[in-house]
């Protein structure tokens, strides 16, 4: 075990050291000298806290779950190869293949960090939210403040629990289409993934919670095909903000990155760029105290 964690430190300090934060989304200031991330922005980016990053580096903090691990090798932006030589530095086993994969590849945290100015998620099959930027968190709230059993969009719609009670008020103008939506992806994800003990459990739960869930899941019989869609969120700093909604599909990852966007001129671009000023500032601010805002 003394050797896992040495090795696990290791692979932490080499790959933190290499990423550029950039390509992470962060912004590089003047007279930056650490040619990768620092330590508080990997805490950052994986939602852990600076002094466990710090353990986790000298081979303090013992036994990191494997959520936790597959949080820092999706910071890292690593290889499927790298996230499974780090699982087993942790002493884990990697993820087995025909269970539904949170590792979001380094080309699309590229791509999604570039939309800054664009709220962005990125789900797994499952409807798992494994990747977000900080726009995302302003207009949605901050999925990393859920535990990490609730950061589903399906228990966001369906469950009672903390995902539910977080979720902004939010108006679909698709209705009962996005549920049924939701759930055909599912059905789909079920078929495709049998194995996945994590899947199955989200399945039995959402049927037994929602009377909604339980009738999409007996009547639809194949994944919608996703379009466009329009929705209305009440927010708290600048009230009602509708826009659009789409879905990019990722096949070769069995990914889904969704984006919303306001027409330019509109009132909704307007509240989504105050958004996007009143997050850039508080950023400043925590930069400049040496504190740390989580994605």
């Amino acid at each position: 075990m003394a050797s896992s964690r040495h090795d696990f430190a290791t692979l932490l300090r080499a790959w933190r050291d290499r990423l550029s934060p950039a390509d992470a989304g962060l912004t590089v200031t003047a007279g930056r000298r650490a040619p990768g991330l620092r330590r508080e922005e990997l805490a950052q980016l994986a939602g852990l806290s600076v002094d466990y990053v710090l353990r986790l580096e000298q081979g303090r903090a013992r036994n990191p779950s494997a959520q936790i691990v597959g949080a820092i090798a999706r910071a890292l932006q690593l290889s499927v190869a790298e996230r499974d030589q780090l699982y087993r530095g942790a002493g884990l086993l990697p993820p087995r293949d025909g269970t539904v994969s949170t590792h979001v590849p380094a080309g699309i945290q590229r791509l999604a960090a570039r939309l800054g100015s664009v709220p962005v998620g990125v789900f797994a099959a499952d409807w798992s939210l494994v990747w977000w930027n900080t726009l995302w968190s302003a207009l949605l709230g901050d999925a990393s403040q859920l535990p990490p059993s609730e950061g589903n969009l399906a228990r966001a719609v369906f469950g009672d629990g903390a995902a539910h009670a977080a979720m902004p008020p939010l108006r679909h103008e698709a209705g009962q289409a996005f549920e049924a939506m939701i759930v055909a992806d599912l059905k789909d994800a079920v078929s495709r993934y049998p194995q996945d003990v994590q899947l199955d459990r989200l399945v039995q739960e959402s049927r037994a919670l929602s009377d909604a869930f339980a009738r999409h899941w007996d009547t639809e019989t194949a994944a919608t095909l996703h379009s466009s869609s329009r929705k209305t969120v009440q927010h708290p700093r600048v009230g009602e903000i509708r826009l659009d909604s789409d879905v990019l599909v990722v096949p070769n990852a069995d990914l889904r990155m969704v984006t919303y966007t306001a027409a330019t001129g509109s009132s909704d671009a307007e509240k989504l760029d105050l958004l996007r000023i009143t997050l850039e500032a508080t950023e400043d601010v925590t930069a400049s105290g040496k504190s740390v805002r989580k994605t």
